[in-house]
């Protein structure tokens, strides 16, 4: 196994190396670079890179955090990319129940501190749960917002020690499309709904965005807040 020393420097040089390369060579490169110690995560908000990983390593596993405020629709689609796809959903939970976490922080903390719960529903999860491997992949895209504008291919993830992949960084929304279109791919039924940025379900956490507005402005609306803490 490779030291956290050689891992940081194969993501120096893949970043340069990939930065044009298609999605499906970001993915196969990291599948055989880091075999079983590399997953997917995905919000459920489509299956857009959960399917290409699985055409290049079937059996990938996909990470999922459960927060226990997701939309039913959430839950529905990954019941669905479970049972359909060629892939291994991992569910991860927090700590506390939402019930638990309301007896030690007060109800709805999610309204009035939404960097501590996403703290704890999010970001530790997620942190626990990637210690059983040395690379993750997500679905950031360069398109989405400005927070997300210089989201690099392949980078160093010093705060976890790990490589981090974001294999459709440089695809649009047009180009998302293009793909599910082409591939059937599943999406979770909100974005037909007008949402086009789906976290958790109260109205503090996701909202449809307003007219011209971009695609995540309905995510902590009016709050200031632009990421969960995952990608910080």
């Amino acid at each position: 196994m490779s030291s956290v020393t050689d891992y940081e420097a194969i993501a120096a040089k893949a970043a340069v190396e990939l930065e044009e390369a298609p999605a499906q060579e970001v993915l196969r490169w990291a599948a055989e670079t880091f075999g079983p110690r590399f997953c997917v995560t995905s919000s459920m908000e489509d299956a857009v890179v959960a399917h290409l990983a699985s055409s290049v390593f079937p059996g990938v596993d996909v990470v999922f955090l459960d927060t226990g405020y997701h939309f039913a629709e959430t839950i529905g689609t990954r019941d669905a990319v479970a049972a359909v796809m060629p892939v291994n959903v991992i569910t991860l939970k927090p700590l506390q129940t939402v019930a638990e976490q309301d007896a030690q922080y007060g109800p709805n903390l999610h309204d009035r501190d939404n960097d501590l719960c996403c703290a704890l529903r999010k970001v530790e999860p997620l942190n626990r749960g990637l210690a059983a491997y040395d690379a993750w992949a997500t679905g950031l895209r360069r398109d989405e917002s400005p927070s997300r504008a210089n989201t690099p291919v392949v980078a160093w993830d010093a705060k976890r020690r790990k490589v981090k992949i974001a294999p459709i960084a440089r695809w649009t929304q047009d180009d998302v499309d293009a793909y599910v279109a082409a591939n059937g791919v599943l999406l979770n039924p909100l974005l037909w709904e007008g949402y086009t940025s789906i976290g958790c379900a109260p109205l503090s956490c996701t909202a449809k965005p307003g007219e011209g507005e971009e695609g995540r402005s309905g995510r902590w609306a009016g709050s200031g807040k632009t990421e969960c803490g995952i990608h910080l």
